[in-house]
């Protein structure tokens, strides 16, 4: 859930320098903890590809993609 920081940065507003790296230190703390990038994106309405190239500026390893393999066969 949003807190007041990210709640104050509406959408499409551009987000420069201490207010870009507290943002991007809060959404790599939630996204270590286990959120995913598109739940990140809808609740700081933000653009997945802005929640995607915050974290990886701020240094976080992001997750391979979840869900089924579609290379696997059944034994």
């Amino acid at each position: 859930m949003a807190d007041s920081s990210t709640a104050d940065l509406g959408k499409g507003k551009r987000i420069t320098g201490g207010d870009r790296s507290s943002l991007a230190d809060e959404l790599r703390q939630r996204y270590d903890g286990g959120e995913s990038i598109r739940s990140l994106a809808t609740s700081t309405n933000r653009s997945y590809g802005f929640v995607h190239r915050l974290l990886s500026e701020s240094g976080a390893t992001l997750r391979s993609r979840g869900g089924a393999n579609r290379n696997s066969k059944k034994a």
